[in-house]
């Protein structure tokens, strides 16, 4: 299924939320948005979206892409480069209650509101498109478990070829590469390897410190693959770890499980985050688990839901979410295992496939 062939559907969704959330018309500037709803991938763009409306503009340097990505069932303009400029040129008459997306630099919306006139109010529109994004379409979860199979291909070919004695940014720089040579368009983010205390941060950025054998490795990576991004972490230990370090890991595969068994359709997102937590919390180590146990991923490597402890709301099929704990011992080491997943029915299914096993590598 092409991108393209399900944007139509998209925007009448969208038209269907206006009436409800007391709009009219939606302004849409959010890049990643104007890319789930027209296909746009630059970065300088505008929509409108209404029940009679279908409109899309940018600047003259992406005229050429605009008239190749954006889908015909809009209208396709070239405007000025400041695209706000001449917005009301082509907004509909009569009173209207604009939307604009909370994303919106307060700037933006200062100079939106000298440029308009009185008949147009502006109402923040509080994540209408973001919640569309969160209930993945079966082609849209494809694209993810692609991406999922090609990063973890990367990190298999890394492993196999050791790291005591390379550096962490040696070894992410790799993992990078191998991600890109792989098919991917970019990494989802920058890896994280992180080795001994340094894994104890939870975003380490890797520096030039040889790993040591004895270690334990935090690596955190995905691939970006048609828009879509992958996310996976796993631990491994460089040579033979001591007890403390493989009672740690124990203790966060189980967590980690027990958070993937709650991952279900109708679960209360922080009932998840604690089948998770409470397990290591008993264990000791509840105050060396300070994140949420996962987050939604899809065009945006942290979207909705997230799955935290002060979340609100429920999980739906279609949901694709991170279950990721980790216990993080200042001065010592961290674990974090994580796996991407797809929320169904009766369970999850997962799209990340690297083995969980503690893996004691060169």
């Amino acid at each position: 299924m092409s991108a393209t062939s399900v944007i139509p559907r998209r925007v009448d969704r969208l038209v269907e939320l206006l009436p409800e959330n007391g709009l009219d018309v939606l302004l849409v500037t959010d890049l990643i948005n104007l890319r789930y709803l027209t296909g746009f991938v630059g970065s300088n763009g505008l929509g409108l979206i209404g029940p009679d409306t279908r409109m899309f503009a940018t600047d003259f340097r992406y005229a050429a892409q605009m008239a190749e990505e954006v889908d015909s069932s809009f209208e396709r303009r070239e405007l000025p480069r400041n695209l706000f400029a001449d917005l009301e040129e082509v907004l509909p008459p009569g009173q209207l209650r604009l939307g604009y997306e909370n994303s919106m630099p307060v700037r933006i919306h200062a100079r939106l509101r000298e440029l308009l006139p009185e008949r147009v109010e502006l109402v923040m529109a509080d994540g209408l498109v973001e919640g569309m994004r969160a209930v993945k379409e079966p082609a849209e979860v494809d694209r993810m478990q692609a991406a999922a199979e090609l990063a973890d291909l990367a990190l298999e070919q890394l492993l196999a070829r050791g790291l005591a004695g390379r550096s962490e940014h040696a070894a992410a720089l790799e993992l990078e590469l191998a991600i890109r040579q792989g098919g991917a368009e970019h990494v989802s983010f920058e890896p994280i390897v992180a080795a001994g205390p340094h894994g104890a941060l939870p975003h380490a950025t890797p520096r030039e410190v040889e790993i040591e054998r004895g270690q334990l490795v935090v690596i955190d990576f995905g691939a970006r693959l048609d828009g879509y991004c992958s996310d996976c972490t796993r631990t491994v230990a460089v040579g033979e770890p001591d007890l403390d370090a493989r009672e740690i890991y124990a203790l966060v595969l189980e967590a980690q499980l027990a958070g993937l068994a709650a991952v279900r359709a109708g679960a209360q997102c922080r009932h998840v985050d604690s089948a998770a937590r409470d397990l290591i919390a008993v264990a000791g180590h509840g105050e060396q688990f300070g994140h949420g146990l996962g987050h939604g991923v899809g065009l945006d490597i942290h979207e909705d839901p997230r799955v935290t402890q002060v979340a609100e709301g429920t999980l739906v099929a279609g949901n694709v979410v991170t279950v990721e704990p980790g216990v993080y011992l200042p001065g010592r080491f961290g674990v974090r295992i994580e796996d991407l997943v797809v929320v169904t029915e009766d369970g999850c299914r997962i799209l990340t496939g690297v083995t969980k096993d503690l893996l004691v590598i060169e």
